[in-house]
């Protein structure tokens, strides 16, 4: 904890840029030898204005210390094993990153960043969250920056999949951005790891993120392109990991869109064109044989004709910040039926969500099976027959997949199909 101290004194230096910052650390082998020391010392390694290394003053690194252990936040700063060797061979590495949720060893994992426009189409949206739900199926770990649109749209279909999210803010992590994401940061730190160069308490000014997309395509292997204009931050993220050596991957999109202009230029100037997110992980197949692997295509379940126009709907009313966060209830656009394993004629209009009886445990299964209209937390536990800790656990994982939606008062509402 003594030497935390030193790295948060040496990140918080302004005025000089990270890469100088690495450079006085490499010059000086640890933060707290670079505190110590003096003018005369600083000036064989730095030009310019170093006045902010002559503060010597403690105070923000106890108060950060104090937030992050407040807010439950981790430390990993650039002398630790768990920080990815992936981010600290870029031009200019943060010295820390503060995490929430558990940051796995991103040098064993096939990670792959997803990012596109803001703005985004139907088509848009509904490929983000496909390609992200397959590329998550063959083992990959999404890595997005958690903004509206593409991104949201990315994590949220890894999150379907069962797979991990890795969520990179431009902000603090006690800040949500966008507001209307808050459950889905809540879901990211679940099961993967929100992290942030940013202490807590850093509003998301637009400057802080051009300086976050280093971040995206440093811990990752490739990044994929999904709908990008001429002029995005997505393309910023593309050009800085071409710096790095990372892949760039796109997303083919309709050539009269503005919102695709950008990102179909890549494609003519050689990046790799994605329709699948086996087109992305085939690629590391060889590098990560025990991470990576083809699934099934019968286990891949994308939402059906009416699913994706309701998946549309939503997602453009929270782009465009009009209309409610939750569907409501009503009828399902006509389609062919299937027959069902399990089927119940009360069951909601919209239920959409294809799901595989075989992908889930015995305690999901029993759940989804008790759950077949909106029900009391309590009444799904005396039907499942399941403890009440065993009926939780399931349905906070099957609401991260988006088979269910918890309402206020613990009530929760299916939106399931099962497959043949």
């Amino acid at each position: 904890m003594a030497e935390l101290k030193y790295w948060l004194w040496l990140a918080g230096r302004r005025g000089i840029a990270k890469a100088k910052l690495v450079e006085l650390l490499d010059y000086f082998g640890s933060p707290d030898e670079v505190y110590f020391s003096g003018e005369p010392f600083y000036r064989h390694v730095l030009e310019g204005d170093i006045s902010s290394l002559l503060d010597k003053s403690m105070d923000g690194a106890r108060s950060i210390l104090r937030r992050c252990d407040d807010l439950g936040l981790s430390i990993v700063t650039m002398g630790d094993s768990g920080y990815p060797a992936r981010l600290a061979n870029i031009y200019d590495p943060p010295l820390v990153l503060y995490v929430r949720g558990k940051l796995p060893n991103l040098d064993e994992e096939p990670a792959v960043a997803m990012v596109g426009t803001r703005e985004c189409t139907p088509y848009g949206l509904v490929t983000a969250e496909k390609i992200a739900f397959e590329t998550a199926k063959c083992g990959g770990i999404i890595v997005t920056g958690l903004a509206r649109g593409i991104d949201s749209a990315a994590a949220r279909g890894a999150l379907r999949a069962g797979g991990r999210v890795i969520g990179v803010l431009g902000c603090g992590l006690d800040i949500v951005y966008p507001r209307s994401n808050r459950a889905l940061f809540d879901d990211v730190a679940a099961v993967g790891a929100l992290i942030s160069e940013f202490p807590p308490g850093t509003p998301p000014e637009g400057k802080n993120f051009p300086v976050r997309n280093r971040i995206l395509s440093g811990i990752s292997l490739g990044v994929t392109l999904i709908e990008a204009p001429e002029r995005s931050g997505a393309l910023i993220t593309a050009s800085l990991a071409l710096e790095q050596g990372r892949d760039v991957f796109v997303v083919p999109g309709n050539i009269d869109a503005d919102s695709c202009r950008g990102s179909n230029a890549l494609l003519r100037e050689g990046a790799s064109p994605v329709m699948s997110g086996w087109d992305i992980m085939g690629q590391y197949e060889t590098l990560f044989p025990h991470r990576i692997s083809r699934p099934d295509s019968r286990r891949l379940l994308p939402l059906d004709e009416g699913g994706a126009r309701e998946l549309v709907e939503r997602e453009l009313k929270e782009v465009r910040g009009t209309g409610p966060k939750r569907p409501a209830e009503g009828p399902a656009p006509d389609r062919k039926t299937t027959k069902k394993v399990f089927d119940n004629d009360s069951a909601p209009g919209y239920i959409d969500i294809l799901v595989d009886p075989d992908t889930l445990t015995l305690d999901e299964r029993a759940v989804l099976k008790a759950l077949t209209s909106r029900r009391h937390v309590d009444e799904i536990i005396v039907s499942s027959g399941l403890p009440a800790r065993a009926v939780m656990s399931a349905l906070t994982t099957l609401e991260i997949q988006g088979c269910v939606t918890q309402e206020p008062g613990k009530y929760f509402v299916p939106h399931f199909r099962f497959s043949e």
